[in-house]
C-alpha cells in the first residue's frame, strides 16, 4: 500500500505544483516561526524552515512522507519576503530593479516512521530589469503579488519584470522544486514515471 504523502503548507502554489505529480496527498498548515536566526545565511534559513515545517506536523502523521518547503529571496544582505501590502511590494520592486536576486528554495522530505530526512536547497538566480515607477504601478494594478516572496509572481505577469532566470528547476521559483522532490520521493520508494 502506498505511503500517505503530506504537504506541510497552505500555499496554493505549492499545492498546484505537487498536484502535477498525480499522486494523492493531503495538505496541512504547519505552525512554525519563519524568522531567520541571527547571522543565518538565506539558503540556511530556507532549508531549516523547510525541515521545521515538515517536523511541525510529524506528530499528526506518524507513518507518512511529509514535504516541507520554504523560500527566501535575497540580494546580498537584503532579504525580500512576502510584501503583504502594496506599499511594501513597491518598496521591494524598487530595491530589486536592475539587480540579481537569488531565490533560495529549501525542500525537505521527512519519513515520519523512520525519522529519515532528505533536505536540499535549489537556487534560482533572477535578473530584474530596470523598472520605472509606472511599470511597477502597472504591474501591481494587474497582478496580486502580495503573498509572493519578492513581489514578482513569475508564473504570471511578474515574468515581464525579469531579464533572465537561471536555475536547475523552473518550479523552484514558484515554491516547490519538483525535480529534486521526484528524486527524494524515488529514494523513499515512491513509484514515479
Amino acid at each position: 500500500m502506498p505511503r500517505l504523502l503530506v504537504l506541510a503548507s497552505t500555499s496554493p502554489f505549492r499545492r498546484e505544483l505537487l498536484g502535477r505529480l498525480q499522486l494523492p496527498f493531503e495538505t496541512i498548515a504547519p505552525d512554525t516561526d519563519e524568522s531567520a536566526l541571527p547571522g543565518e545565511a538565506p539558503a540556511a534559513t530556507a532549508t531549516r524552515l523547510a525541515e521545521a515545517k515538515a517536523r511541525a506536523v510529524m506528530q499528526r502523521y506518524p507513518d507518512a512522507l511529509i514535504i516541507g518547503s520554504d523560500q527566501v529571496a535575497a540580494h546580498g544582505n537584503e532579504r525580500f519576503g512576502k510584501p503583504g501590502r502594496r506599499e511594501n511590494a513597491i518598496a521591494q520592486l524598487r530595491l530589486m530593479r536592475g539587480k540579481e536576486v537569488v531565490f533560495h528554495t529549501g525542500l525537505c522530505l521527512l519519513d515520519s516512521l523512520s525519522n529519515r530526512v532528505q533536505v536540499c536547497c535549489v537556487d534560482t538566480h533572477v535578473g530584474f530589469r530596470e523598472l520605472s515607477e509606472a511599470e511597477i504601478a502597472a504591474y501591481l494594478d494587474k497582478e496580486d503579488a502580495l503573498n509572493c516572496a519578492g513581489s514578482a509572481k513569475s508564473e504570471g505577469l511578474g515574468i515581464s519584470l525579469l531579464s533572465y532566470l537561471r536555475g536547475d528547476d523552473p518550479n523552484a521559483l514558484v515554491g516547490l522544486p519538483l525535480i529534486a522532490l521526484c528524486n527524494m520521493l524515488r529514494t523513499a520508494g515512491v513509484a514515479l514515471p
